[in-house]
């Protein structure tokens, strides 16, 4: 199947031809070291501008003028666990663990390729519904600063300070960790199924996950609609990339490559 017989959405989640082409003939430096980096760098900016710019801007600009309170009333039964920082702000380690099984050869970096590119639409579709449906999460009054200990505080503090109370649905963090979660599982399941710790490895990622999911609420950072909303589109992008993921996988790179468009 050639390229130009795909529809405009599949084309979406196969690797951007003029995107990502530099980026593609550096693929071997530093022994093939600096093209996950690379990549992330890239799409991290795709994420992280179109997020905080929302973010600040719901803040800013739409608090006076409209917003939208998902909230129920079981939002405010649950209890604040404080050490549920720890799993929440864990989400920032998905990113590193996924650079750094990214297997190294050519189906691997195009499989890293079209991840990126399933955070950045996942995210750009999230900013949208930031942007026309802006909700404040209006709980951190809930919590008692002076019951917990030191790396408690800090971590509280700078993800009170980095991330304002808005960009409250779908919750980015159940998004992100999703898609991040089952990229993992799928190189897991694929490129380190002989390795001893694959299945242990495996196992922490998912129990991770789930408590992720369970501090966005007893961390006050999130209503019960931002968690469900979350996992719906994060098990929607999945399942829109994954046609494309299993295809670089069964396929020979020489013809994915051709398709794309970057065969010599």
């Amino acid at each position: 199947m050639c390229i130009r017989d795909r529809s405009k959405l599949q084309k979406l989640t196969f690797p951007w031809k003029g995107f990502w082409r530099k980026t593609w003939t550096r693929r071997e430096m530093i022994n093939g070291s600096w093209f996950p980096l690379e990549v992330f760098l890239l799409g991290i900016i795709f994420i992280a501008v179109p997020y905080f710019g929302s973010n600040n801007i719901a803040h800013f600009y739409l608090e006076d003028a409209f917003s939208v309170f998902p909230e129920i009333s079981y939002d405010r039964s649950v209890p604040v666990i404080n050490w549920m920082i720890i799993p929440y702000a864990a989400l920032y380690l998905f990113y590193p663990a996924t650079l750094i099984l990214t297997p190294k050869n050519d189906k691997g970096r195009l499989e890293l390729i079209s991840a990126m590119q399933m955070l950045i639409l996942a995210t750009l579709f999230c900013v949208m519904i930031f942007l026309l449906f802006p909700a404040e999460v209006d709980m951190r009054n809930q919590i008692d600063w002076d019951s917990m200990n030191g790396i408690e505080t800090i971590l509280f503090e700078f993800i009170h300070t980095s991330d304002k109370p808005w960009n409250a649905w779908p919750s980015l963090h159940i998004v992100h960790s999703y898609c991040l979660a089952r990229m993992i599982t799928h190189w897991l399941n694929h490129n380190y199924s002989e390795t001893k710790w694959a299945k242990p490895f495996m196992v922490l990622l998912w129990v991770e996950w789930t408590l992720l999911c369970i501090s966005i609420l007893t961390t006050k950072q999130h209503y019960m609609f931002d968690l469900f909303s979350g996992m719906f589109v994060g098990y929607f992008a999945w399942r829109f990339f994954q046609p494309t993921l299993d295809k670089i996988q069964s396929s020979d790179v020489d013809s994915i490559l051709e398709e794309i468009g970057w065969s010599n």
